[in-house]
């Protein structure tokens, strides 16, 4: 199963990781850090259209291999924040994803928007790290996670002043990230065992969630109207990536997807 292999290859990383540093020396650094910059905030309470938008930085996928082969990650941040998105989510993964802890260094040296960390966490270091780097949202799968995880890798990630999207896939992940303090939920369409999506899943999950929690729907989202239907039912925000991706001008395809600014 591919989670079961990339979840696998984190706990070597975050071995490697440990070799190199330590949590001690890594809290140190980040006490000399400046606050990270409101990724709730910009998303759900002051998007710039009628649903927030996250618009993800990615270069490949396990299940689709390379999507976009002119791949500059600045330049795309850069696209996608004259476009609009409200915050951006970058890929860090390499064996997987050929994503990089330096595209997401040099994607905050660019733009202003907040920036959330994709990652497959499984250890508190990773959430040093990601706070390290520049991130200033982490993401926690619950697919990945025990219970306790979820709810201790949220409260560290809220200590250092982060905020966190925990993202889920069925009814029973939803009733385990359910018991943790969420400021924001992710519905994933793709099933992460099997990689297969269906948008469908998120109007059937919402339907068991406070209303005091914003939504954001992730992955499968490729037409205007899916984007109409999701608000619809009820999504805050939506996590796009590989439609914008396999578009010649991100800036276009955005527009394209979303529609202009007001």
């Amino acid at each position: 199963m591919i989670l079961e292999r990339i979840l696998a290859t984190k706990k070597n990383e975050v071995a490697q990781l440990l070799e190199r540093t330590s949590i001690a020396q890594m809290e140190r650094e980040i006490s000399a850090m400046q606050g990270c910059r409101g990724f709730v905030q910009a998303l759900v309470e002051r998007p710039k259209r009628s649903i927030g938008l996250i618009a993800e930085v990615k270069k490949a996928s396990p299940s689709k291999g390379v999507i976009r082969a002119d791949f500059e990650p600045v330049q795309l941040a850069l696209a996608y924040e004259r476009a609009g998105a409200d915050c951006l989510s970058v890929l860090t993964d390499e064996q997987y994803f050929q994503g990089s802890n330096d595209y997401l260094r040099a994607i905050r040296e660019a733009v202003n928007l907040p920036l959330l960390r994709k990652e497959f966490i499984v250890d508190e270091s990773q959430i040093l790290e990601a706070r390290i780097i520049g991130a200033d949202a982490i993401l926690l799968i619950a697919a990945a996670l025990s219970t306790k995880q979820m709810h201790d890798f949220h409260q560290l990630a809220v200590d250092l002043g982060m905020d966190v999207l925990v993202e889920v896939h069925n009814r029973e992940e939803l009733e385990r990230a359910l018991e943790v303090d969420l400021h924001l939920l992710g519905i994933n369409n793709r099933n992460l065992h099997t990689f297969a999506t269906d948008i469908r899943t998120t109007e059937e999950l919402l339907a068991h969630i406070p209303a005091t929690i914003p939504v954001v729907s992730e992955s499968g989202i490729a037409t205007a109207a899916e984007v109409a239907y999701l608000q619809d039912v009820g999504s805050r925000a939506l996590l796009i990536g590989e439609t914008f991706m396999r578009h010649a001008d991100v800036e276009a395809g955005v527009y394209q997807l979303m529609g202009s600014l007001p």
